[in-house]
């Protein structure tokens, strides 16, 4: 074969073997960072337990409600029991004797703090909720809690009404709404055992 026919043959691959030189780097990265990622010990939260294996029944019994808003314990005994239910492999009682755990709640208290104005009638339009929280689990056997947060501290922003008043009636949707992100935010601990 002539030099100069060798030459552009090679030029012609030349191309090739970058693409190719190219994806193989990648596929190299790729695998890489899927192994770093999976050594690191991350993992999908709610879908572990620190909680012992031999429990199969936990019961609820409605929280302790330290304030002032009417039936609020209910909506948040509710709410954490149907997040057990959702996320959990545990049969959920309100009878304590009948199980194999027992979660205690108490609601400390509820604040609220305007952070947003309507900036023409000068009305709140959203408020910043921080819920306080006592919340143990306890073994039906063990002495010991499993679990234990003495102030469970959650904030989370809501829209209010017009009327700032309604916001904490019962069936106001984010009274509803704060009860299960606070339920979600329990069960989330409580597994994970923060």
């Amino acid at each position: 074969m002539p030099r100069r026919n060798r030459t552009a043959h090679f030029r012609r691959g030349g191309n090739g073997a970058k693409k190719s030189w190219h994806i193989r780097v990648a596929l190299c990265m790729t695998l890489l960072s899927a192994l770093a990622v999976a050594g690191c010990g991350y993992h999908v939260a709610g879908h572990s337990s620190n909680l012992p294996t031999d429990w199969t029944t936990i019961a609820v019994p409605t929280f302790k409600n330290d304030t002032v808003q009417y039936r609020i314990e209910q909506l948040f005994t509710e709410a954490v029991i149907r997040e057990f239910i959702t996320r959990t492999k545990y049969h959920i009682v309100s009878d304590p004797q009948s199980a194999d755990a027992v979660l205690h709640g108490e609601i400390l208290s509820i604040d609220t703090s305007p952070i947003l104005f309507d900036a023409n009638t000068g009305q709140v339009t959203t408020m910043l909720v921080t819920v306080h929280a006592r919340v143990v689990l306890q073994g039906a056997k063990a002495e010991k809690p499993v679990y234990q947060n003495k102030d469970m501290v959650f904030r989370s922003e809501y829209q209010i009404p017009s009327n700032v008043s309604t916001f904490f009636q019962q069936e106001d949707p984010a009274l509803q709404r704060m009860s299960r992100d606070f339920a979600s935010e329990l069960v989330a601990n409580v597994l994970e055992g923060f």
